[in-house]
């Protein structure tokens, strides 16, 4: 019950930290990896699940391209309000420090925990809704169709061979279809 609770605080507070964006790095996003990495969860019962819940929830709460906060002050000021131990929102902090593509490529988080929320992260910047995300993301930022689709190239099509749980490769390697798909049609239409 009492992991139910944090969880809705939680959600509560990057609702009102993420209002007004809607550029895929948004409360819609968090929760969407939130529910990923509890299912992912279910496959690892010696994981700390409250661990990954408000990794997952607070995982872009200090994300560079949306705060410029040092030493995951949003995350921490949020487990601080709930009268987290100090020793698990170190753990919580690690786990969100391991999830970010661009500071961690090629490096597989020391933890489960922190396995499973990178997951869950990578999975929604794949298939229709990493699609969405994208575009959400470039034309947020003044990016052209042309300018965005260099994102596929340089992160979302090399997600899946960075997927660390066999239960989320299942996942990414039916998103990683459906990118590969919308990339052929896209560039086909735009050389029409």
């Amino acid at each position: 019950m009492r992991n139910n609770i944090l969880i809705e605080k939680a959600i509560k507070y990057i609702t009102e930290l993420f209002e007004g964006n809607s550029d895929g790095h948004d409360v819609s996003h968090a929760i969407r990896v939130f529910r990923t990495a509890a299912k992912l969860a279910e496959h690892y019962p010696d994981a700390d699940s409250q661990v990954i819940c408000l990794a997952a929830i607070l995982h872009d709460a200090d994300d560079h391209k949306l705060f410029e906060s040092e030493n995951n002050e949003n995350a921490r000021r949020f487990l601080d309000s709930i009268c987290m131990n100090a020793d698990k929102t170190d753990k919580i902090c690690q786990v969100i420090n391991s999830v970010s593509f661009s500071k961690n490529k090629g490096r597989r988080p020391e933890s489960i925990e922190g396995c499973i929320v990178q997951d869950a992260d990578r999975l929604d910047a794949m298939g229709a809704i990493g699609i969405a995300r994208t575009f959400a993301y470039g034309g947020g930022h003044g990016r052209s169709i042309e300018d965005s689709m260099k994102h596929f190239y340089e992160k979302l099509l090399l997600l899946k061979d960075g997927i660390n749980t066999p239960e989320a490769m299942k996942i990414a390697e039916e998103r990683h279809k459906v990118l590969e798909a919308y990339i052929r049609e896209l560039e086909a239409e735009m050389s029409e």
